[in-house]
């Protein structure tokens, strides 16, 4: 079970940082992502981090969000920084045991999703 924390109502420019807690499984056996689903539109890749550690990002994403690993706490994170209003959605962890390099940005290919977390970033 993955458990997505940390969203909220923030202005543009601002920071956030979301966490995926897992349970029942261990993040570092498994390829950690995160997606996002604004309204009307279809759940796109924002990141991912493998098992690895190699990490993924969406064009959109590059340079301002940071997705990192704490194997202690078995919880991933998104840094996420110079918010924009087009940020604006409900971000899903997910996670993958078995996902292949060219199949890290679809969302089919992951198995295991949290409930999401609401970010709404005002201009």
């Amino acid at each position: 079970q993955l458990q997505a924390s940390g969203g909220g109502l923030v202005q543009a420019g601002d920071s956030l940082r979301l966490s995926c807690t897992a349970s029942g499984r261990t993040v570092s056996n498994h390829a950690m992502a995160w997606f996002r689903q604004a309204p009307g539109k279809e759940r796109e890749f924002v990141s991912c981090i493998t098992r690895s550690r190699s990490t993924y990002y969406t064009d959109s994403a590059k340079g301002r969000f940071t997705i990192s690993r704490d194997n202690a706490k078995n919880t991933v994170y998104l840094q996420m920084n110079g918010l924009k209003p087009e940020d604006t959605a409900v971000y899903y962890c997910a996670a993958s045991a078995r996902v292949i390099l060219s199949s890290l940005r679809l969302k089919d290919a992951y198995d295991n999703w949290g409930q999401g977390t609401q970010v709404t970033v005002s201009s």
